[in-house]
């Protein structure tokens, strides 16, 4: 059930305080209900205007930070500004010097994807003009309706929603979950807390803004691109931390954001958290004998020795797409899965329904480095690909298989492969592993933010990071410096700027 959470004028939650918070925890109760919610908000009207909310209307700005909030003092769906405050009435200065229209925003929380309409969620998904599959509506609703990400495994939704009052066109989302327990995340705050619990807290409930089981960077606030966006991001990161002080949880955390996305988060309150993974660069290789070359003799002996042994061993190596697959090869790799997790003494979060249901709604993301013996698949790596990346994320193979490297030629040198024939930019090869980097996948800085609520641990926190940050700094240009397996460390042989990849793919198929 949707209902309205409140109706605001401005950029900003942030004062909102009782009355702003005792609807969130309607609307978090299942089955609240639209009318309940207009009347308590009618009824609370009088307490807006006691802290000062009800003659405070700032014009949401297209071009500039607003910093107030005001809230309709009836609570009608008709989202109708304040007497004497209509759209017409008042306009503010752009930063620009152009005037931009008032608009009455709501917020909503939603308990599931199924709740919001594909079409919506992935054109906020999409507003920065990048495809990241990962943050999209049939990825999301695969993890919810196979019971990966659910209420019974710890993950309940809460996905926060901004609209348009009077279009109800969706402006942003965050996903968003109510965790009670820190699995399945990979920036890990385990440590957090042991602590919090020692200073007589509980850590659990949290809340939670990611992909689940998913370490992969991208937007947590999502916008659909229009002239409001800086007025919806300030809302939705406030109105997060509103959620979170009305739950009571100890905290809120966005993982993998985007380093622009945290550097705003980090203005809005939030702490900031750096990490380190291992990226592959495509640098406008016109094939992988060119990439080699980019190599240190060594390192390029290494390669091809690997990949020497593994077309020795007889196997099929094929990368195939959703369309390519069988139901029986999505039940093989789903063992597969299972092997690679029980081998590591990990956990399998996802179930084998989830890989079938990606498989048919979404088979052009999908795209398996995969080894076959006569018609048998008995290993692969699934990727998913976007408009500027390829994303390693699962790897497996059939018990008992032993192909020296097959590892190494599925998950990193087949992808490499892949990106440099279709021109993709970049190769994210997954969580951890400074094995990846004689492998041409170099150190890079990952980001994410936190919201804690408790003063004192807070305080805590933010000196832990800040230790923790520094050392993430120096980890990074040592391994940058002394572990690079390119020629040239600073600028690999044969390299070009990431976004002329693509311009240069398309000339070479034209010609």
């Amino acid at each position: 059930m949707q209902g309205i959470l409140w109706q605001c004028q401005t950029s900003s939650v942030a004062g909102v305080d009782g009355s702003f918070k005792r609807i969130a925890r309607l609307i978090c109760r299942p089955g609240a209900d639209t009318a309940h919610l207009r009347a308590h908000a009618s009824r609370l009207a009088p307490q807006c205007q006691r802290y000062g909310l009800h003659r405070r209307q700032q014009t949401v700005m297209c071009a500039a930070d607003a910093t107030d909030i005001a809230a309709s003092s009836n609570g009608s769906d008709s989202s109708s500004p304040v007497e004497g405050d209509s759209p017409s009435d008042k306009e503010s200065p752009a930063e620009n010097g152009t005037k931009a229209p008032q608009i009455l925003l709501e917020v909503q929380v939603a308990t599931g994807m199924d709740m919001v309409k594909a079409e919506e969620w992935d054109a906020c998904a999409s507003g920065c003009g990048v495809v990241n599959p990962f943050l999209s509506h049939a990825f999301l609703l695969a993890l919810e309706v196979t019971g990966s990400a659910a209420k019974e495994e710890g993950w309940l939704p809460q996905h926060v929603l901004v609209r348009d009052a009077g279009t109800k066109e969706l402006l942003g989302a965050v996903p968003l979950y109510l965790k009670s327990h820190s699995y399945g995340e990979y920036v890990f705050d385990n440590s957090w807390a042991y602590a919090y619990q020692n200073l007589g807290g509980s850590y659990y409930p949290k809340l939670q803004s990611c992909v689940p089981f998913t370490p992969v960077t991208g937007a947590r606030v999502l916008l659909r691109p229009s002239t409001v966006m800086p007025a919806v991001r300030r809302v939705l990161a406030q109105t997060l931390k509103a959620i979170a002080d009305e739950l009571g949880v100890s905290s809120l955390h966005m993982t993998f954001t985007q380093e622009s996305e945290a550097e705003v988060l980090q203005k809005e309150g939030y702490l900031r958290r750096t990490g380190i993974q291992y990226h592959w660069e495509n640098r406008g290789y016109k094939d992988f004998e060119e990439y080699l070359a980019a190599l240190k003799m060594r390192k390029r002996k290494n390669v091809r020795t690997e990949r020497k042994a593994v077309r020795a061993s007889g196997l099929v190596l094929k990368k195939q797409s959703g369309h390519d697959l069988r139901p029986r090869d999505w039940d093989a790799f789903y063992d597969f899965y299972l092997n690679t997790t029980d081998k590591k003494w990990g956990q399998a979060y996802l179930k084998r329904g989830f890989f079938h249901a990606i498989g048919e709604t979404m088979p052009d993301a999908i795209l398996l480095a995969s080894a076959y013996q006569d018609d048998e698949l008995v290993a692969g790596a699934l990727n998913l690909v976007g408009s500027d990346c390829i994303y390693g994320r699962n790897w497996g193979c059939k018990y008992g298989l032993d192909v020296k490297h097959l590892h190494f030629e599925l998950c990193y040198y087949q992808a490499i492969e892949a990106a440099i024939e279709r021109g993709i930019p970049r190769v994210e090869a997954g969580a951890q592993g400074e094995h990846k980097i004689q492998r041409g996948y170099l150190p890079t800085l990952t980001h994410s933010v936190h919201y804690i609520r408790d003063e004192r641990f807070r305080t805590a926190v933010a000196g832990f990071l800040k230790r923790e940050n520094a050392e993430i700094d120096y980890a990074l240009e040592a391994l940058t410096a002394e572990a690079s397996p390119y020629k040239d460390a600073e600028e690999p042989q044969g390299a070009q700027p990431a976004h002329e990849v693509k311009q240069k793919a398309e000339t070479q198929k034209e010609n």
